[in-house]
């Protein structure tokens, strides 16, 4: 066959600003698909950040500390277009248990989230993003999965393991639940209560009894094939009548897995040869090995194929006219299904690109059979290619030719995904390919030290230096982390490094297992798996139809420069009261004050504030007169929903899996710490005192049973103690019997009906209930017993949470004490923290105190000069191994680095 080689037009990015003012009717398709294009990123750039944390998994009492990247467009330029970030621990159930804001400057920002004693062991995610990046959706968010161990407060340890069997046409679900302490000894012949949750509701109860290795054996029926399970609540009785309660996460419904096919380009075309890229997922989310054969109508085989990387692979088939195709799968365990292939077409093109050599990219576009025999001498087709939004090269064919073929040099285009889209004469997408280019452009990161082994407790220097592709040394910015590697174990092709974030999974909405894998491997096999895995995914950033069409959704966030308070002005009679003096002012940390005037609308907005978190204003209103009779509101700041994972596939079933080392040493070093007051042990509070009647009365309660008549009070001195985040973390593990679930608790007991909350005598949600800090609570009475829930009726049947505030009178985020005057207390700035890390060259430090740190050392703000060096010193722990030293960061042009350095400590 004959092809018809074009010349091709090549668009850079900077074109693309001139023509998205183009607005005249466009003749020729591909003019209006760039103007289009160069549009909609004037109007929608887009952020991306990136969270470099000290390692990839904590423990109840430790700090996680990150440094984060903003950064914009295709070449990653560190970001000037918002000004706050949002970070966010999520646990398991898409419960937010601590939210921070923290100012970005220059698209740069570190902090850390601190982890209470108490905090319930188990799987959460790090969610992070900019009020801008909200307006593409969550999916684009970073969001990083991370395990929290608890060694400090917990006695009792779980592993569990899941086996299915389908029969009598259901699923069966095996599970074992093995008990144990930190040491290992199993929890032999105990007791144990258990409920299976499902988003079905309680599908079995009952109660069982752990065998002499400390098994619990259980058998259920999963009224669901697909998605994940729930959880077994479970109640083990210890010591007496110590009763331990624990959540275990049922991560697959079934031993099922999806297989899906992808022909190149979306389409499988008539006598055209096809790549059919496949995946193959298990019901956790996982990977799935399959392999199989393709057998034609005729029941003969015409292909094989088998995956080759987490379930991927990849095969070529030629179709024929007139023929279907079926794939044989057989899966890991020797079962097999018979699955329809994509049926062929006869009218379409196929888009097939070899991006396997080094330097260039070879595109070949082939018509279908009809479209081959077409008469028409006039129609043009087009191909484009873009990359975060900016053009990078674009072709068309001549008049009445069906084909283009075409030789791309990559250094056309940036390092990351490229979007190759094949556009029929009316423009219309018709095929799709995604092309992950990886042109070496990294930034060269080097580690010098002066010697490869060192003694505990010795000082360490390391020379840092940064280079470009050329050599050439760059000021940038980087993070530094340096861990244990005998108590912190690190995966890493599973790593959510800088490289595979803003390059990789930034950019796809699915699920990407083990991101690193494809930076961390430079080698034939691992290029190859990585373009499987670009025919395998979607890029969704924007769809075509829609953008061409000016149809896409409009702008809702705005982005976020700086911290505002904003609200409104009405009369006594709700009208707007226009231009009415607002004043705002603190004197919490010295005197505070600005003002503002209210619009027609009686609107008003104090801007560009920088305020700490929990700090607490005044807000005074008055007319333009002076006028007292004034009612001001608060506008309300629409909260981010948390949503399902994407990341939830990286979920352990057993969080402490394997972690035993590391939660034997963090309670050692938290105990130490707190034996030496370096962390205040004052939150160690394992119980909670259940008071007597005759205690002092509670002020202002609306329990209904009189002030104090409870199962159990909680005081405002109990809450001051926890150090927690929100009113639930505060509450988690304090109250007997009571577990929280996305904010709203449950009595154990009774897990389908949820606690009523009465907070100052109105019922409220648990969302309500947790934006209310925890600083303002005067007591929590627990209501459990009939004796004391029958009084609410039906509406107490689960149990019943009494809250008391200390005013009395609370609401969401502020109290209103009189016409014109209310307090008001919004989300601010967190405090940043310095890592601690103990200098024995000084005197004052003790040198007494055991050093068991995981993270030996950690520097968010490490910057290269204009010769591209730096430098850092700190000291080793007490403990012999390998160390790990990861840096990342980036240079002023949006280069990234990343390097991972070891040395041993003897």
């Amino acid at each position: 066959m004959n092809f018809k080689r074009i010349i091709v037009s090549l668009f850079i990015a900077c074109m693309v600003t001139a023509l998205c003012g183009f607005t005249k009717l466009y003749d020729d398709p591909v003019t209006k698909i760039i103007a289009q294009l160069g549009k909609w990123l004037s109007a929608h750039p887009q952020e991306k950040v990136y969270l470099q944390m000290d390692k990839p998994y904590y423990s109840a009492g430790d700090d996680i500390w990150f440094k984060a990247y903003v950064t914009i467009g295709a070449g990653h330029q560190l970001s000037a277009l918002s000004g706050v970030l949002n970070v966010e621990l999520i646990d398991d159930e898409d419960s937010v248990k601590q939210s921070i804001k923290l100012p970005i400057v220059s698209g740069l920002t570190w902090g850390d989230l601190s982890l209470a004693d108490t905090i319930r062991e188990g799987n959460y995610r790090i969610r992070a993003y900019t009020t801008w990046m909200r307006n593409a959706g969550s999916e684009y968010f970073f969001d990083k999965a991370i395990s929290i161990t608890n060694s400090i407060t917990n006695d009792v340890f779980t592993h569990a393991n899941y086996q299915y069997k389908t029969g009598n046409g259901q699923q069966q679900v095996k599970a074992e639940i093995n008990y144990s302490n930190l040491a290992g000894k199993p929890y032999a012949n105990s007791t144990v209560k258990y409920e299976v949750h499902t988003s079905f509701g309680t599908i079995v109860k009952g109660t069982g009894q752990t065998d002499d290795n400390g098994n619990l054996h259980l058998l259920f029926i999963s009224p669901s094939t697909t998605g994940p399970a729930g959880r077994i609540i479970t109640e083990l009785k210890i010591e007496g009548k110590k009763t331990i309660e624990k959540s275990i996460l049922i991560k697959a419904a079934s031993g099922n897995t999806d297989v899906q096919f992808f022909p190149e380009g979306g389409n499988l075309v008539t006598n055209n040869k096809t790549k059919i890229a496949f995946k193959a997922v298990g019901a956790d989310g996982l990977a799935s090995d399959v392999k199989g054969v393709i057998i034609n109508d005729g029941n003969n085989q015409v292909s094989t194929f088998a995956s080759s990387h987490l379930g991927m692979g990849v095969f070529e088939l030629t179709p024929e006219n007139g023929k279907s195709y079926k794939a044989k799968i057989t899966y890991a365990d020797g079962s097999e299904r018979m699955i329809d292939l994509p049926k062929a077409v006869n009218s379409g093109y196929s888009l097939n690109i070899d991006n396997r050599d080094a330097d260039v990219i070879h595109v070949k576009v082939l018509p279908g059979a009809m479209v081959s025999a077409s008469s028409s001498t006039t129609e043009v087709i087009s191909v484009v290619a873009q990359a975060g939004g900016e053009i990078c090269f674009a072709g068309k064919s001549s008049p009445g030719s069906k084909f283009i073929t075409a030789d791309i040099p990559k250094n056309k285009f940036p390092t990351g995904i490229v979007q190759f889209t094949l556009f029929s004469s009316t423009g219309e997408p018709m095929n799709e390919r995604l092309v992950f280019v990886q042109n070496h452009d990294q930034l060269k990161l080097n580690v010098v030290s002066d010697q490869q082994a060192y003694s505990p407790r010795q000082k360490i220097k390391l020379d840092i230096s940064a280079n470009d592709k050329e050599g050439k040394p760059v000021v940038g910015s980087f993070s530094v982390a340096v861990t244990d590697e005998s108590m912190v174990t690190v995966d890493e092709d599973a790593e959510n490094s800088i490289l595979a974030n803003l390059l990789l999974t930034s950019d796809l909405k699915g699920y990407i297992e083990k991101p690193n894998y494809y930076f961390n491997h430079e080698d034939e096999k691992s290029r190859a798996d990585l373009d499987v895995l670009m025919l395998t995914q979607g890029y969704h950033r924007f769809e075509w139809k829609q953008l061409l069409n000016d149809d896409y959704p409009p702008i809702v966030f705005q982005p976020e420069k700086t911290l505002q308070i904003s609200g409104h002005l009405k009369n006594l009679l709700g009208k707007p009261v226009a231009n009415g003096k607002i004043t705002l002012f603190s004197t919490k940390g010295g005197v505070f004050m600005v003002d503002a005037l209210s619009d027609k609308a009686g609107n008003f907005t104090f801007k560009d504030l920088v305020f700490r978190d929990s700090i607490k204003f005044v807000v005074q209103a008055r007319t333009a007169k002076g006028g007292k009779s004034v009612e001001v509101s608060i506008d309300n700041v629409q909260t981010q929903p948390t949503g399902a994972a994407k990341i939830a596939p990286d979920f352990f079933v057993n969080a402490d899996n394997g972690l035993s080392p590391f939660l034997q040493r963090s309670k050692i070093q938290y105990n130490n710490e707190v034996k030496y007051g370096i962390v205040s042990g004052s939150i160690m509070l394992k119980e909670v005192e259940i008071r007597d009647k005759k205690d002092e009365p509670i002020k202002n309660s609306s329990n209904l049973n009189g002030a104090g008549n409870a199962d159990q009070v909680i005081r405002a001195s109990d809450m001051a103690l926890a150090g927690c985040a929100n009113i639930g973390d505060c509450l988690q593990g304090r109250i007997n019997g009571v577990i929280f679930r996305n904010d709203t608790p449950y009595l154990m007991r009774s897990m389908q009906r949820p606690m009523l909350i009465v907070l100052d005598g109105v019922y409220v949600d648990g969302e309500t209930l947790n934006s209310i800090n925890p600083n303002d609570i005067e007591s929590v009475e627990v209501l459990k017993n009939i004796g004391y829930t029958a009084i609410y009726g039906g509406k107490g049947g689960g149990g019943v949470l009494v809250i008391t505030s200390k005013t009395g009178q609370s609401s969401p985020n502020y109290q209103r004490y009189s016409p014109g005057l209310i307090t008001y207390m919004p989300k601010g700035y967190a405090k940043v923290r310095e890592f601690y890390a103990p200098r024995y060259d000084d005197p004052k430090t003790n040198a007494q105190i055991p050093d068991l740190r995981n993270t030996v050392y950690w520097k968010p703000n490490v910057v290269t000069g204009k010769d591209g060096k730096a430098s850092i010193d700190y000291f080793n722990t007490d403990t012999k191994g390998t160390y790990r030293v990861v840096i990342e960061g980036i240079d002023g042009n949006g280069n990234l680095g990343r390097l991972v350095y070891r040395y041993k400590v003897e």
